[in-house]
């Protein structure tokens, strides 16, 4: 058995300026995921940023969804080639949990439950670009759809919006990610169709 749920298929862009190329638009949710859904008891999630120096701050969840949240509608994209338009979230921006922290670094390493990781530039996670999401459409984030918090970092294919996640590593030097490992592109910018390590 693949640890990959199946796979979607693109179909006809349909000339909307809002597609990055290659993609197509959906209005379903389709939930694509490596290995089994984590069911993560709020009592026990943490969420934990750590320095390159060994600076840790770490939060509870009712630390976390009482700091300063943030409505957000954008749109998303996957590395599959599904747009969905307009997506409705509630999270914490990243910035506010980098507040007080000192670092050099200039990337990071998402961290989820289950053991999933993805590498991002932290530029990326900053400036009202990325945030903790807890709430989709006004309801607590299903599992399947990275509940109980997800990163969301919607200018990036969706892959870099790791599910499940539970701390940010910040790294002086890249490092590739579960899926940059696979052979994924290290940025994954849809605008530029950076799918694969190469394009």
């Amino acid at each position: 058995m693949g640890i990959v749920s199946p796979g979607f298929f693109g179909r006809r862009g349909s000339g909307d300026t809002k597609l990055p190329p290659g993609q197509y638009q959906t209005r379903d949710f389709p939930v694509l995921s490596a290995g089994p859904t984590p069911r993560v008891d709020l009592d026990r999630w943490q969420f934990t940023v750590s320095t390159e120096t060994g600076q840790r701050k770490q939060w509870s969840w009712q630390e976390l969804t009482s700091l300063p949240s943030e409505d957000i509608t954008t749109d998303i994209h996957c590395v599959t080639k599904w747009s969905k338009f307009g997506t409705h979230w509630k999270g914490v921006p990243v910035e506010t949990l980098l507040t007080d922290i000192e670092t050099a670094a200039d990337y990071v390493m998402a961290h989820s439950y289950g053991g999933y990781t993805t590498n991002l530039p932290l530029e990326d996670l900053l400036n009202g670009q990325a945030w903790v999401a807890y709430q989709y459409d006004g309801e607590p984030l299903a599992p399947e759809h990275g509940g109980p918090a997800r990163l969301l970092v919607p200018h990036l294919y969706f892959w870099k919006s790791a599910k499940w996640v539970n701390g940010l590593e910040l790294m002086l030097a890249d490092e590739p990610g579960f899926w940059e490992t696979a052979g994924y592109h290290d940025y994954g910018d849809p605008w530029r169709e950076q799918r694969y390590q190469g394009d």
